[in-house]
């Protein structure tokens, strides 16, 4: 059961994502969550920093599409100003878009990595879906109320998947 929470990485930022090995274990695809993974919640800016990611992705060859729980207005402007496709209301951790995004890019799960800030929401539902997971730090505290619930039991969970050595 813990191991439906299990990230098959974990970085403090996107910025460190080693592009190289995802090619190496071919990864062709990144969904990203929005909220806390790409900017702090509910921030419309798309800095300079992360412009040059996607590019430096999309250089590399990767399909990029942005995966959100929020709603179509806030993701679709994002994504716009991004220059990336996106799944709005997508219920994550349900596994419905997630496949959404798969058909976008038009990858199969195990060709797709998905970043994210959430075990309960990114990370549980990447794997659900065969998706090769990876875990970021949250950029901000400023979250949605339930979301803040939702960290206290994550902050739980977390010790336990480091006890089990699910989680480093």
């Amino acid at each position: 059961m813990l191991q439906k929470f299990s990230p098959d990485l974990v970085l403090d930022s996107i910025y460190e994502l080693n592009i190289k090995k995802l090619q190496d274990n071919g990864i062709k695809g990144v969904i990203t969550d929005l909220d806390n993974t790409l900017v702090a919640w509910n921030d419309q800016q798309v800095e300079e920093p992360l412009k040059n990611w996607f590019k430096t992705l999309k250089d590399a060859g990767f399909k990029v599409c942005i995966l959100s729980n929020n709603s179509s207005g806030r993701v679709e402007e994002f994504a716009a100003l991004a220059g990336v496709p996106a799944v709005s209301k997508a219920v994550k951790p349900r596994r419905g878009g997630f496949r959404r995004a798969l058909e976008q890019m038009e990858l199969d799960a195990s060709e797709t990595a998905v970043l994210g800030d959430q075990l309960f929401t990114d990370i549980l539902g990447g794997n659900r879906t065969g998706l090769f997971t990876i875990l970021v730090t949250p950029l901000s505290q400023n979250e949605f109320f339930g979301t803040r619930l939702v960290r206290q039991v994550e902050k739980i969970l977390i010790r336990k998947l480091k006890k089990k050595g699910l989680l480093y």
